[in-house]
């Protein structure tokens, strides 16, 4: 069943390489995050969203980054467990007024690795990013000569691209850094 639902929702990533670049400066988000699991992302993760929505509309977020930006960073990853916490948040061009209930990230300037994530229906989000993030850190990152920066884990990357109807498209930053010599 679930490859029926991969093959339905997502693009197959087998061989891509992702591009490598060099974030030129901090991005400031404002938003809100939650601990979670891997058992448990695919239910907190869209509460957490309802919950931002409705604390934006009563409280919206000064200083917002134009053309419009959004992201959602992992971070403090654990492979034993699956816990980490996630963050969604707008971007910003000051981290200043900071609504009550919200808080600010700076996602650092460092060396990520982008990966593209196209589902290919609106439903398949959450298969696409969890695919992407799969082949990124399983299939990609051992053989790449690169490991995780150990700063944050990932960010997504949501534009105006995310929102088209058709062919909806958002990027997967993997924070990554060279291989220490062995």
């Amino acid at each position: 069943m679930a490859n029926i639902l991969m093959r339905l929702f997502v693009h197959d990533l087998s061989g891509y390489q992702p591009r490598i670049v060099d974030l030129e400066r901090p991005i400031i988000i404002v938003g809100m995050s939650v601990d979670t699991t891997l058992k448990r992302i695919y239910r907190d993760v869209p509460a957490l969203g309802r919950q931002f929505k409705d604390l934006k509309e009563a409280h919206p977020i000064p200083n917002k980054k134009e053309p419009w930006g959004f992201a959602a960073v992992s971070r403090g990853y654990d492979p034993k467990t699956g816990a980490m916490t996630y963050m969604m948040g707008e971007m910003v061009t000051s981290a200043a007024g900071v609504p009550e209930g919200m808080q600010a990230f700076e996602i650092p300037a460092i060396k990520y690795a982008i990966f593209p994530v196209r589902p290919k229906s609106r439903l398949g989000w959450g298969l696409a990013i969890a695919n992407t993030k799969g082949y990124a850190y399983t299939v990609w990152l051992p053989g790449s000569g690169y490991e995780p920066a150990g700063v944050i884990d990932d960010f997504e990357y949501h534009d105006e691209r995310s929102t088209r109807k058709r062919d909806p498209e958002i990027d997967l930053y993997v924070a990554i850094r060279p291989k220490a010599a062995a």
